[in-house]
């Protein structure tokens, strides 16, 4: 620690003196106050008053003992023998002008004392009178204080809450941040602005006032902010944008005004504000349910801070969402959030490099293929890969593994994606049996469309999730477009397993639900958004909304044409099905056979059921055979 620093800590343990000397005092007199307090509760119990006759009386009956005197009143003394007044209570009396009493006590064997005048337990009980009235009067000031904001407001509400940590106390860097490349490229730029001011004002370039970090949840936004604090080795505050949300009215902007006012202390700095829509929600009233004017104050607060601080002090605002559609423009415009960092879900490459920061640590033996993980885990974020390794790592320990195998990460990406097995939960043979056909029917499918991607497992083992059995697809490699022979596709494959269950069973079963709602999704993603529909053609019929979170679709057209959407849609959903119940009718005899092989087993891989196709299409001639040899 340097010189500077200590005379900071120095001046700090100053300040925090009186503070500390006061809290102590504070407590001294209460503590006295609340014994003077328990002291007279119980004199009061054990002290009674009785007249000054029968004062005369007991001394004349020889019960007293001894008597003081003070200024006001008369103590008391009796024998312990008494039978008549109890030796447990103490009495007095109220002081009477009688010449004679001394005399009189004397005369009968009692010892008078004179109480003597005690000027500090006078003042003590002065002080103790007027200690409520002091407590009140004092509790009124510190009221009147925090009311007039000079700490943060009434009871501190108005303070900002803000976490700082500072220098490299954040704990991580940009080597701890894999699979967003592009935006950790553009927040290196702001890392070396913080560290190298002078080459950019020599040019005339600023800092950017903010940044937006936006993707789905889960795709490291707050990590790399965190890495930009970790390598800029500057004080980062952190906090939500919950945290300026209160009950009382102008808290919010308070809050923001403190915020800003103690980065400007700590400048240059960071501050990061996580789900910033929940104050920065557009003032549009179709994103606002009837108005809220204490959210809206906030954000104007936010606003008036940002155009107001220096930029080249080294105040850089970070914010983070994956609402971007609902905040509102002013917040968006240059000069506030000059960048918009996308971070997007990591494509094979970034789980690849995911995986491998995040297995840093855990032993792995040599059939791990991060490859293989990355190409079965296509759509899955950060997060989601980070839980992958680390269920691996319990299950390698479960199993008594010293270290974590390619089956260990496998069972983990099942585990994440689709639940545990649920091994407490025992179908039935007819079940067992349908289960069965209807999951190979997918996969029979699967294998013989050459648009779908090659089946890697095939289980009727029930998930926690709700899945009774299940088909693991893996894609040969990664994709970003999807043709439309290849949608068309995936709903013939989606609906395989309800074909299986006509075909076999002569009846449907509810186990196709889910493959339902995929198919008619893709059909109507293909009719309205990717225009691939003879009957609507290149017409934009849908517009994607919150597609960072559900992604749903809203309709932009009118009744009549929303009732012909249908109408198509459920065309292109019978000519797959139709489909898939012709592929799965020319290849019967695999489907019992792989289904009958699965029913003993309850899960097979890829290869296995690769291995029973072809063999039962072994020796089959193709349809054409006659042709070509004429």
């Amino acid at each position: 620690m340097n010189l500077e620093d200590r005379e900071k800590d120095t001046k700090k343990n100053n300040k925090k003196s009186p503070k500390v000397l006061l809290t102590v005092l504070f407590f001294v007199l209460a503590a006295i106050f609340i014994t003077n307090m328990a002291r007279n509760a119980l004199r009061a119990k054990t002290r009674q008053e009785v007249s000054y006759d029968t004062f005369y009386t007991m001394v004349k009956e020889g019960e007293v003992t001894k008597a003081v005197v003070g200024q006001t009143e008369i103590e008391i003394y009796t024998k312990l023998s008494s039978s008549k007044y109890s030796p447990v209570v103490t009495y007095y009396t109220l002081k009477m002008e009688d010449p004679n009493r001394t005399a009189f006590l004397l005369e009968n064997g009692v010892e008078s004392l004179q109480k003597k005048k005690d000027s500090n337990s006078v003042l003590l009980q002065l002080l103790l009178d007027s200690f409520p009235f002091i407590i009140i009067i004092g509790f009124y000031i510190f009221l009147m204080r925090r009311m007039s904001g000079g700490a943060g407001g009434i009871m501190g509400v108005g303070k900002s809450n803000a976490k700082m940590y500072m220098q490299k106390s954040t704990g991580v860097t940009f080597a701890d941040v894999a699979g967003c490349d592009e935006a950790k490229e553009s927040l290196v730029e702001i890392v070396d602005f913080l560290h190298n001011p002078g080459k950019y004002r020599e040019i005339g370039a600023k800092l950017p006032k903010g940044a937006l970090l936006v993707g789905p949840p889960g795709t490291g936004k707050t990590l790399l902010a965190k890495a930009v604090a970790g390598e800029a080795g500057v004080p980062f505050f952190s906090l939500t944008g919950s945290d300026f949300v209160e009950m009382f009215v102008g808290v919010g902007a308070s809050r923001v005004r403190d915020l800003f006012k103690q980065a400007e202390q700590n400048a240059p700095c960071i501050v990061f504000i996580d789900e910033i829509d929940a104050i920065g929600k557009s003032r549009e009233s179709k994103f606002s349910a009837g108005g809220n004017d204490e959210r809206e104050q906030t954000l104007n607060q936010l606003l008036s801070e940002m155009d107001g601080f220096d930029p080249a002090r080294g105040i850089m605002v970070l914010g983070a969402t994956n609402r971007p559609e609902i905040l509102d423009p002013a917040l968006l415009r240059a000069g506030r959030f000059d960048r918009r960092i996308v971070v997007e879900k990591p494509d094979l490459k970034g789980r690849m490099a995911i995986l491998g920061v995040h297995s840093k640590n855990v032993k792995l033996d040599e059939s791990v293929n991060f490859e293989e993980i990355g190409l079965a885990t296509s759509g899955a974020v950060g997060a989601d890969l980070a839980n992958m390794v680390n269920e691996a790592a319990i299950t390698a320990v479960k199993h008594g593994r010293a270290a974590v195998s390619q089956k260990d990460l496998f069972e983990a990406v099942e585990v994440v994606l689709v639940g545990k097995e649920k091994k407490d939960r025992i179908l039935s043979q007819e079940e067992r049996k349908i289960v069965s056909y209807h999951e190979v029917g997918h996969a029979l499918i699967a294998a013989i469309e050459k648009d779908a991607e090659p089946v890697q497992k095939i289980t009727i083992v029930p998930r926690t999730m709700g899945a009774l059995g299940y088909v693991m697809q893996v894609p040969e490699e990664e994709k970003y477009l999807n043709t439309k022979k290849e949608l068309e596709s995936m709903i013939v494959t989606a609906l395989g397993g309800r074909a299986a269950e006509e075909l076999v069973f002569d009846t449907v079963t509810t186990g196709a639900a889910n493959d339902i709602e995929k198919a008619t999704e893709i059909a109507r993603n293909m009719v309205t958004r990717f225009g691939m529909s003879e009957e609507f053609g290149l017409m934009a019929l849908a517009s994607q909304q919150d597609m960072y979170l559900s992604g749903r679709t809203v309709l932009n057209c009118g009744d009549e044409t929303a009732a012909e959407i249908d109408k198509v849609v459920k065309r292109l959903l019978e000519e797959g099905y139709a489909k898939a119940k012709d592929i799965l009718k020319d290849n019967m005899k695999a489907l019992h056979e792989i289904s009958a092989y699965l029913i003993e087993k309850e899960t097979i891989t890829g290869k296995e059921f690769m291995d029973i196709f072809k063999k039962t299409t072994e020796g089959e001639e193709p349809e054409n055979n006659e042709e070509e040899k004429l």
